[in-house]
């Protein structure tokens, strides 16, 4: 006979009599005792079937057996915990590129754009017809919602705190990987929105 702890302490949480609980949860979990009749339920606990306190127990486990839980799926940050200082800031935050398995981003300068996917032909004729222009559309895309690229924003924004709404958006981040097979490689991505 063992008692499962956290059925006795749900149970009394519920507001059932601690010793009554204990007889409960005894070699039964919260399932069990919804499926219990009302004489296997006195019977367990020892007391008298026609007692109020039995009444006030049975509904209180009939009470249970008719709430549906649903499990979501999805994980959300409660507006509650958003709106609270507890999102640590500065020396005490985690920088995900500082983590082992996440390669190198930096963002490349604008005026530097040109230069570096050079080598790939995006410069494609402008639409007005004066000139060419850099088709950065072309490259991978990585959102602005992604962690690293959110680390280099908050970096960005400490060195230039005027940087105006928006910046962020189609600028190219240079992702450099390491691997022992393949050696280092590097490939350019374009900071979208949204996909």
């Amino acid at each position: 006979m063992v008692v499962k702890s956290s059925t006795k302490k749900r149970l009394v949480e519920l507001g059932v009599p601690e010793e009554h609980a204990h007889k409960l949860a005894d070699d039964a979990n919260m399932d069990a005792i919804k499926q219990m009749s009302v004489e296997q339920v006195a019977k367990k606990i020892g007391i008298d079937i026609d007692s109020p306190e039995l009444e006030k127990i049975m509904g209180i486990i009939r009470e249970q057996g008719t709430r549906k839980r649903t499990r979501s799926r999805r994980i959300t940050i409660s507006q509650k915990a958003l709106d609270d200082d507890d999102i640590p800031l500065g020396d005490d935050r985690f920088n995900v590129l500082n983590h082992h398995l996440v390669p190198h981003h930096e963002l490349l300068p604008e005026d530097e754009e040109a230069i570096t996917l050079s080598p790939w032909k995006l410069e494609v004729p402008d639409i007005s017809g004066e000139g060419t222009r850099l088709a950065k559309e072309l490259l991978p895309k990585i959102l602005i919602t992604d962690p690293a690229v959110q680390v280099l924003k908050e970096m960005a924004e400490i060195e230039d705190a005027e940087l105006p709404a928006g910046w962020l958006t189609n600028r190219v981040v240079r992702v450099q990987r390491y691997s022992r097979s393949s050696g280092t490689t590097t490939a350019y991505r374009l900071i979208v929105e949204e996909n």
